[in-house]
């Protein structure tokens, strides 16, 4: 491709980034013409390659240079930190969170079939065949299993040394979070170490669901995992999303070199990395406070999973839109 077959390809898309760029910068006078986050990020992102590829083809340097300028333009949009406290933290909650998780759909439907694969197989040969929960637990831990989900527990999903909901919270926190940064730091390992955690994880999850299921106790387990899973498992499936694109653009930098592949993959997820310790946060109060109350009608407990399942999946997949 000549300089001039390359430049009258693009240029369209030079113009559009740079028209989104000026009307950012004359925002406070337009907000009633909001601008395309996604497309902004899009049209940046294909700078970026262009760019590379005209320097490594040694184009005329009046391309390069308004390539340079954009770029750098627009990385100073997009990357910038001008908003801090609860301006940004909502920003964050309503636009930002949401959008990345859609950006990145291709790597939540990989994590998530890693994740429920193994939980539903699992789940299965367990329910048919009791004694394979021994492969993924010791005999001591399944009878702790047994004796907090029993009938006659003073609370669902806890442990006996554990003297209180707060204790219980605490501990939820601690458990959820390193969970989550297990599957998350994996994808430095190529990505190898989330696809472990994800599968370790929806496996022994589905494993101790059919052994309680088949020993008569799934009232008691659904009915405590059903609400914080909308929550926990949700994020579990986001930070190993997260984890794959780190180790994807350790195997495939594309023309970025290594160390620029990764610089870029770390700033894209690290959304994703906020938003899902703030799913684990809510996780573990409803784990601590509601679903080990043993007074809540189970028909209540159910609607209000069934709300809370419907509340996370509509967020992720409506929230931060353009209208």
């Amino acid at each position: 491709m000549t300089p001039l077959q390359f430049e009258t390809q693009y240029q369209a898309e030079w113009d559009e980034l740079q028209s989104l760029l000026t009307k950012l910068s004359t925002r406070a006078n337009q907000k009633n013409s909001p601008v395309p986050g996604e497309r902004l990020a899009s049209l940046y992102r294909r700078a970026c390659e262009q760019l590379a590829l005209a320097r490594a083809r040694a184009y005329p340097s009046h391309i390069v240079e308004r390539l340079n300028q954009i770029t750098s333009d627009a990385h100073q949009v997009i990357y910038q930190q001008r908003e801090f406290g609860l301006g940004r933290l909502r920003r964050m909650i309503a636009v930002d969170f949401p959008r990345a998780v859609r950006a990145h759909a291709a790597y939540v439907a990989v994590a998530a079939a890693v994740f429920l694969g193994p939980l539903v197989t699992l789940g299965l040969l367990v329910y048919f065949n009791p004694e394979l929960i021994l492969s993924m637990v010791d005999a001591e831990t399944v009878a702790q299993f047994e004796e907090m989900y029993s009938d006659s527990a003073e609370a669902m999903g806890r442990a006996r040394a554990a003297g209180s909901d707060w204790a219980m919270f605490g501990y939820y926190i601690r458990h959820n979070i390193g969970i989550g940064f297990q599957c998350f730091a994996g994808g430095l390992f190529a990505g190898v170490g989330s696809l472990f955690y994800l599968a370790f994880n929806g496996a022994l999850i589905g494993a101790v669901a059919g052994y309680l299921t088949e020993r008569g106790l799934s009232s008691n387990f659904y009915s405590f995992v059903v609400t914080h899973g909308a929550f926990e498992l949700t994020a579990v499936v986001l930070s190993g999303a997260a984890g794959l694109r780190i180790g994807h653009a350790l195997i495939a930098p594309g023309r970025r070199t290594r160390t620029q592949a990764l610089a870029l993959a770390a700033r894209e997820s690290i959304v994703i990395v906020y938003g899902v310790v703030g799913l684990l946060l809510i996780a573990a109060a409803v784990e601590a406070f509601w679903s080990s109350a043993r007074w809540m009608p189970l028909p209540l407990k159910y609607c209000v999973a069934a709300g809370c399942w419907i509340m996370v999946l509509g967020y992720l997949w409506r929230q931060g839109r353009e209208s």
